[in-house]
């Protein structure tokens, strides 16, 4: 008999019961249960109704099972709830805001609840609530300034979730608040005052849009404060040189923000517990106070990506024992490597370190530093080798080198490892290094390396997902082993000598690839027509070559193509092959890239395989020419859109699918062998600003809408077929002769040759020779109705006498009145000549 049982404390029992029995069996058998706790039990839900009769409950737990379902209202109606905890219970639908209003509940904890959806009511006054848990859920709207009456209210936590607004000042009076977390919302406005929460631990607003400065007041007096993080905000000013005193703190985060002047001093430095001190990405000027270097019990130093200037000596870190980050990168720091005073201690054992772009002339000596996981020595100017004790920590996972004057290596980099590896933009020779077999990413651009692949070179990238040999000087094929890899999502070998046919294998095989850039080299021979069904290359780029044959009709598969590319294309660049055939008009219909409507902003074409914290990624670059002139796009905006399929042997008509490319910016089809006229849908293309036609067989006249374009600063349509009058228009009046050459058969501005007989003008055929005279009908319409028009008055003046009179004397009436003066000269002349009649 459990009828009198008061609590059920089952919590870590897998009972595996579906929401309408345990429910039931419970409403039933324990009417009288307080204290229901059966946190991950393996319940299922939804939560029944019948639990609706337990009106003793006071506490429910049942955080960690899998119900499945909205909240129900009918908790609503227990009188004596003090504590309701759903976390991590995969719930969803609007939460009910009428259990924010129960007077009894203490605790309400729904955090982990990512369906989960609802928002804050007005709150009573008088509730008891003290713990409000709701981070990682899908609660929106704002924070009513009713929040500040919650008087008991110790612990918020409402982190990862869609909160807007300003962060209500009457938080402030919050007296009993220890713990606060609003980080990863959207709060808008200024930072509240805390310094009346004096039992103040955890502040972390982190990751929202909060602005303007941080009155050094703020913090005053929270001598218990130990763990403060404002990052990824936009806060100015002055960092608070309160914040610095306070007595407690352990760790300070001011990371990507917009503070400004200098970092102030620490005052008692040898009693301080701060062990984290990260001021990185904002606007901090000056020296590196010496105070930071007394702070013994630091265990992370970011100051990377500001201004700070001076010389620091690297054995200064020495009086940091427990130091285990340091980043000093990016800012206008000069480190000096070169050692120290040889009685002190040896520098303490460095897990991550960030010294890129501090004016290093020489490699820090870190042979000793067998915990070292990271190193970042790139932008530098270390010359000479790599040294070989690299290869002896043992530990290390990211080593970038990148941006130097680096020619050799002592040894061997196929660290056990090692993840990722960056030597671009060195001075590196001689054969390319072999990587570590488990390495995920491999840079090696921009370097001298004039070796032939390795034909094993696929054996070391089973996990590796980036690979660039770009801008070196290799030469031969590229091996069939690349073709065995099975996550290899970026391949970059452009700008070699590399020859031979593309691997068809490197096509079909590699299913996961998403950039693949041959661009400027040797390859002979087709593409393969291999791309399969499931391509989702975003980077296809092949230009340069000595590529031959037909553009595959498999491109048509690889509908996620932004640069070079066919599917969202954005960028085409044939340019300078071999390619012959009609233009591909079943893949431009697929080209949506080129088309408006989509939300584009102003960033940047990059490829972020692995969404990576250490800023490598795949950044698109390509050369177009664009208003005359060859440019290397290095930094490609989403919202430039090119196409360029010159220097080839693509023949036909232009096809009138290119007129939907509204958000173009650059057309080129010159030096082919096109023909038929040119599609009057061109001037739809609102956007363009060059369009360059020239040096193919196009025929017929330039279509008037071409007159239309208004962004149109380079135009060439010379050395074709085309005829009759150049469209008249206030753009495209503007071009040079030289846009129009070559076109015997073209007439008047900017041309010299005048169409004299604009309903009648030579023209010539396909062929160019002189087929005689040809009728210009709509000229011709024109010329016709004037004539008829004019002689429809002319005749009856001629030869009917009452209509002349009829005529003369109403034309004269009209004239009089506009012209008084004519009228009274008219009359003295009449005057004049019948005096001169009765004379006569």
């Amino acid at each position: 008999n459990l009828t009198h049982l008061t609590e059920l404390l089952l919590d870590g029992v897998n009972i595996s019961a579906h929401g309408n029995d345990w429910c039931k069996a419970l409403s039933s058998s324990l009417p009288n249960i307080k204290v229901l706790s059966m946190s991950n039990c393996y319940l299922s839900g939804p939560l029944d109704a019948s639990l609706a009769k337990l009106q003793s409950l006071s506490i429910i737990r049942l955080s960690g099972n899998n119900l499945s379902a909205p909240v129900p209202e009918f908790l609503a109606n227990y009188s004596k709830l003090t504590a309701l905890q759903l976390s991590s219970c995969q719930l969803n639908g609007i939460f009910p805001q009428a259990i924010f209003q129960l007077p009894t509940l203490e605790i309400l904890d729904l955090s982990y609840n990512k369906f989960l959806q609802g928002s804050f009511p007005e709150f009573h006054q008088n509730l008891s609530l003290r713990t409000l848990l709701l981070s990682n859920t899908n609660f929106s709207g704002t924070l009513p300034q009713s929040i500040g009456g919650l008087q008991k209210l110790s612990r918020i936590e409402l982190a990862g979730n869609n909160f807007t607004g300003p962060i209500p000042n009457s938080m402030a009076n919050l007296t009993q608040l220890f713990y606060l977390d609003l980080s990863s919302n959207k709060f808008t406005g200024t930072l509240p005052s805390f310094r009346k929460s004096k039992n103040l631990t955890y502040v972390d607003v982190s990751h929202n849009q909060l602005k303007g400065e941080i009155p050094s007041g703020h913090w005053e007096g929270l001598r218990s404060l130990t763990y403060v993080d404002l990052g990824y905000n936009a806060f100015n000013g002055s960092i608070p040189s309160s914040l610095l005193a306070i007595p407690s703190l352990q760790k300070l985060q001011l990371s990507n923000n917009r503070f400004g002047g200098q970092i102030p001093v620490f005052p008692n430095v040898s009693s301080s517990l701060l062990d984290t001190l990260d001021l990185s990405s904002n606007k901090l000027q000056g020296s590196i106070p010496s105070s930071v270097f007394g702070l013994a019990k630091l265990n992370v130093l970011e100051l990377s990506s500001n201004k700070l200037n001076g010389t620091l000596q690297l054995h200064w870190i020495q009086t940091l024992p427990n130091l285990t980050t340091l980043g000093l990168s990016y800012n206008n720091l000069t480190v000096n490597a070169s050692g120290g005073n040889s009685n002190m201690p040896s520098l303490p054992q460095i897990k991550k370190l960030r010294l890129a772009s501090c004016d290093l002339g020489m490699f820090p000596d870190l042979r000793n530093q067998s915990k070292l996981f990271h190193l970042d020595l790139s932008d530098n100017q270390i010359t000479g080798p790599v040294p070989g004790w690299i290869s002896e920590l043992s530990l290390l996972q990211y080593l970038n080198l990148s941006r130097n004057l680096l020619v050799d290596l002592e040894g061997p980099l196929s660290l056990p490892g090692l993840n990722i590896l960056d030597l671009h933009h060195n001075q590196l020779r001689g054969s390319i290094p072999v990587p570590a077999l488990f390495i995920a990413y491999v840079d090696y651009s921009s370097n001298n390396f004039s070796s032939f692949i390795p034909p094993n070179i696929g054996n070391y990238f089973n996990f590796t997902f980036f690979f660039s040999l770009s801008n070196n000087h290799l030469r031969g094929a590229i091996p069939q082993s690349i073709c065995s890899t099975e996550e290899l999502l970026v391949l970059d070998l452009s700008n070699n000598s590399l020859s031979g046919a593309i691997p068809s294998c490197l096509i079909e095989k590699i299913k996961t690839l998403r950039v693949l850039n041959l661009r400027r080299n040797n390859f002979d021979d087709i593409i393969p027509d291999k791309f399969p069904r499931s391509c989702e290359l975003k980077t296809l780029d092949l230009s340069g070559n000595n590529l031959q044959g037909q553009v595959p009709k498999s491109l048509a598969n690889c509908t996620m193509l932004e640069v070079l590319d066919l599917g969202r294309l954005q960028i085409v660049d044939l340019a300078f092959n071999h390619f012959r055939g009609n233009l591909p008009n079943i893949c431009l219909k697929t080209w949506e890239g080129m088309m408006e409507g989509g939300n584009k902003s102003l960033e940047h074409i990059r490829y972020d395989p692995l969404k990576l914290t250490n800023g490598l990624y795949y950044q698109d670059s390509v050369t177009v020419t664009l208003k005359g002139l060859e440019l290397e796009l290095v930094k490609i905006l989403t919202v430039f859109t090119s196409a360029d399929f010159s220097s080839n042997n693509f023949e036909g008509p232009i096809p009138d699918a290119i007129g939907q490319f509204n958000a173009l910016y650059a057309l080129n089809l010159s030096h082919n062998v096109l023909t038929g006229q040119i599609p009057s849908s061109l001037g739809n293309l609102s956007q363009l600003e060059s369009l360059d036609l020239s040096s193919n067989q196009l025929s017929g006249q330039i279509p008037q809408q071409l007159a239309s374009l208004s962004f149109l600063s380079v135009l060439n349509l010379s050395y074709n077929r085309l005829v009759g009058q150049i469209p008249e228009g206030t753009q495209i009046q503007t071009f040079s002769p030289d846009s129009f050459e070559g076109n015997q058969g073209l007439c008047g501005p900017p041309l010299i040759l005048a169409c004299s007989h604009p309903f009648i003008s030579a023209c010539y055929n396909t062929s160019g020779s002189n087929s005689g005279i040809e009728i210009d009908w709509n000229f011709l319409s024109v010329e016709f109705g004037y004539i008829f028009g004019l002689g429809i008055v002319i005749l009856p003046l001629m030869f009917c006498k009452r209509w002349r009179t009829w005529y003369y004397t109403h034309v004269n009436r009209v004239i009089f009145r506009i012209f008084p003066q004519l009228d009274k000269r008219s009359k003295s002349l009449g005057r004049r000549a019948q005096r001169n009649r009765r004379r006569q």
